[in-house]
Parts: C-alpha cells; sequence; structure tokens
C-alpha cells in the first residue's frame, strides 16, 4: 500500500478529491493528511469524498506546520467527517514527547493509530518503545531505521517507509537543466525490505512553504513508469523566464511539451487527459490547479502500478 503525505491545503485536497472519484475498481492508496488551515471548508468537502469513494485516509491530530495548535479544534470542526473510525486513521507526529502522546491516545480512545516518527525522533527512548509497542498503535511511518525495524520485528505492527524524493530547486528555471531524474522505485521493492507499506510527499516540496511570489518560469512535474518499472519524474519548463509577465504564455510553453511527451508515450489517465484538455483549448487554469494535476497523475500511476504489481 501506497500512503501519500500531504498538507491539508485546497489543492492538495482537490487532487484527493478527484482521485477518490476516479480511481477504478482497485484502490491501494491511503493518503495522510497533515490540516494546516484554522478553516475547515477544503478538508469538509475532501473528506465525505475520500469516504464515499472508500479511500481510507489518515488525519494528524497534532501537526507541526500551519496554522493549528490544537487537537480538539480538529476534531471539533470535523466531528461528523471522523464520527465513523472505520473510515479514518488517527495520527500523530512523534517529537520527543512520548508520555504526553500516549496519554492523548489513551484519552481518545482511539484504536489502530498511526505515529509518524519526525527528525528529532529519538528510537532508543525507551518511553519511544512503550509507546510503538502499545496495543493501540497499529501503523509507524518511519524514514529509513534499521533500529525501528528490528524493534517491530514480528511484533504485528505495519511499517511504512518514509522517503523524500522529490528533489527540490531554487528556482523553476533551474529545471531547465535536469530535464527528469529517478523518484523511486520502491512501489517494487517495499515488501521485499521489510516494510509493509511506502510514503513519500508526492511531487511536492516536503518543507511546508505557505504562499510564495508570482513566478517568473511554469514548471509542471509528471512522474512516469521508465522501462526498467521505476518511477522518474519528468520537469517541463517555460522557456520565457526573463520576467514574472504572461504567465499564461509560460504555462503554455510548458504544457506543450508535457503533452509532447504524454502523446509520444501514449499515458492516458484522469489528469494527463485535463492537462491535454487546458493546452489544446488554450485555457490557464491557474498554478493551484497544476500542482493538482501533477499530484493526481502521481497518486493514479501509483495506483495503477500496485495493481499491476499485486
Amino acid at each position: 500500500m501506497y500512503y501519500p503525505y500531504l498538507r491539508g491545503r485546497q489543492f492538495e485536497l482537490i487532487a484527493l478529491r478527484e482521485y477518490a472519484l476516479q480511481h477504478g475498481d482497485k484502490n491501494n492508496i491511503v493518503p495522510i493528511i497533515e490540516p494546516v488551515k484554522k478553516t475547515f471548508n477544503s478538508m469538509k468537502l475532501a473528506l465525505p469524498r475520500l469516504i464515499d469513494g472508500k479511500v481510507k485516509f489518515a488525519l494528524i491530530l497534532n501537526p507541526q506546520v500551519g496554522e493549528i495548535d490544537n487537537t480538539q479544534n480538529i476534531i471539533d470542526a470535523l466531528k461528523d467527517e471522523l464520527a465513523n473510525q472505520l473510515n479514518w486513521i488517527p495520527a500523530y507526529i512523534l517529537t520527543n514527547d512520548y508520555a504526553n502522546i500516549a496519554k492523548q491516545i489513551e484519552d481518545s480512545g482511539y484504536k489502530n493509530v498511526m505515529l509518524i516518527c519526525s527528525d528529532i525522533t529519538d528510537s532508543s527512548n525507551l518511553g519511544f518503545d512503550t509507546l510503538i509497542l502499545s496495543s493501540n498503535i497499529k501503523y509507524i511511518v518511519s524514514k529509513e531505521n534499521r533500529t525501528l525495524k528490528r524493534k517491530l520485528s514480528n511484533k504485528g505492527k505495519y511499517l511504512i517507509r518514509l522517503d523524500d524524493s522529490f528533489n527540490p530547486q531554487k528556482r523553476n528555471k533551474d529545471y531547465l537543466i535536469m530535464p527528469e531524474e529517478k523518484f523511486s522505485e520502491e512501489h517494487l521493492y517495499y515488501k521485499e525490505d521489510g516494510y509493509n507499506g511506502f510514503s513519500d510527499y508526492t511531487v511536492i516540496v516536503s518543507d511546508f512553504i505557505e504562499g510564495g511570489a508570482a513566478p517568473w518560469a511554469v514548471a509542471i512535474h509528471l512522474t512516469y513508469i521508465k522501462e526498467n518499472n521505476e518511477i522518474w519524474v519528468k520537469h517541463f519548463v517555460s522557456d520565457s523566464n526573463d520576467s514574472i509577465a504572461n504567465i499564461q504564455g509560460k504555462f503554455a510553453e510548458a504544457a506543450k511539451k508535457a503533452v509532447n511527451f504524454l502523446n509520444f508515450n501514449n499515458i492516458h489517465n484522469n489528469a494527463s487527459e485535463e492537462l491535454r484538455g487546458y493546452f489544446n483549448n488554450a485555457t490557464y487554469p491557474g498554478l493551484g490547479m497544476v500542482k493538482k494535476i501533477s499530484i493526481k497523475n502521481h497518486l493514479e500511476l501509483i495506483n495503477e502500478r500496485l495493481n499491476t504489481v499485486e
């Protein structure tokens, strides 16, 4: 199973909403969502779609970035959407306050909880051991950690490997000199490597960045399957990058390259058809929708690939 890690922003959630309606007969994806906005309108639109589409999701109840500073705010705002715990997985990011997280989980009464190890999680701490082996914990998400893997061996836990696979550049035009690069091969080897699933941040930068200035260049990032079944990401970048003017024209330049690639390689899914539609109709959808297309393409690609592997 694939557990993409996404922040609860508008276009990430739109990608999940649309995927839930379009994934087909077999779903292999359990998105991990970290809420970041004090307003929950986008979440209230997305979560029912995931539930209706039978796409189980993990919801982080102690987000470490963004505007939310109280777990209860999330639970109160989404009480209707979270009423049936069969539809979702309560998740907590681990810092080093293991006793506090353990108390929160115990007080909540949640079962089958997910723990996400952060960069400061101390997997040699006794409190950490006690927590991860608790009967309330089912899923543990971590970067490659051999010590943790040994601790969890034959303990009935689901260990999920988290990779930061996308290689961001400071400026979009910098992708011109690196048009494609290897993204992941975890879908091929995660079971062989002792994991129950794999996770990444899709084609989004892992660091949380809110907002941003108008770009000098437009870049479209699309993952695809190479001949050896590895997943690679190709970057399609505009050429007229000397100013921030004419963002629509920049999108058309990048989209032309992307659509030519999709056509040459006979790649067709819901995301690729949407991009083709914008390009063929000379329509500029906005940069948020471009990001949504990249995310949705990645979700569709991995889901289809896992169906093939299985």
